[in-house]
């Protein structure tokens, strides 16, 4: 259920950078589209599992010499390589760019956190 979950904070976020220039999505209906939305945000996440742990261990000192910003720019070129991956996989979803694929990630990472803060405190509010 967890796992749902984060798919689909995952999936409307995606669909809110859409409307940032450069970031395509394009579909002929509605069903289309939110199953591209969800196919995108599926793999984002295994790109996200698999790649972002050894960029973290490769790139260790610029993330202590940038005091962390340097895992925007990971964010962002991993969220264009996800772009990549799905017009390998014949996705109508496409980033123009790094810097569209660096704002994107940075609006991804805030949706995320964001949507996941209120699901969190609807699921447990005696937590708060």
């Amino acid at each position: 259920m967890a796992l749902l979950l984060h798919i689909l904070i995952t999936m409307a976020a995606v669909w809110v950078t859409t409307a940032l220039p450069g970031i395509e999505l394009s579909g002929q209906d509605t069903t289309s589209k939110v199953l591209t939305l969800l196919a995108v945000s599926v793999l984002f996440g295994l790109v996200n599992l698999v790649l972002k742990p050894v960029a973290k261990t490769l790139g260790c000192l610029l993330y202590v010499l940038t005091l962390g910003l340097f895992g925007l720019v990971v964010n962002g070129l991993l969220f264009w390589l996800t772009s990549y991956l799905a017009g390998e996989l014949d996705l109508p979803f496409h980033v123009d760019g790094f810097w569209a694929a660096f704002w994107g990630a940075l609006i991804v990472s805030l949706v995320s956190t964001a949507l996941a803060g209120i699901v969190r405190r609807v699921a447990h509010p005696q937590e708060d």
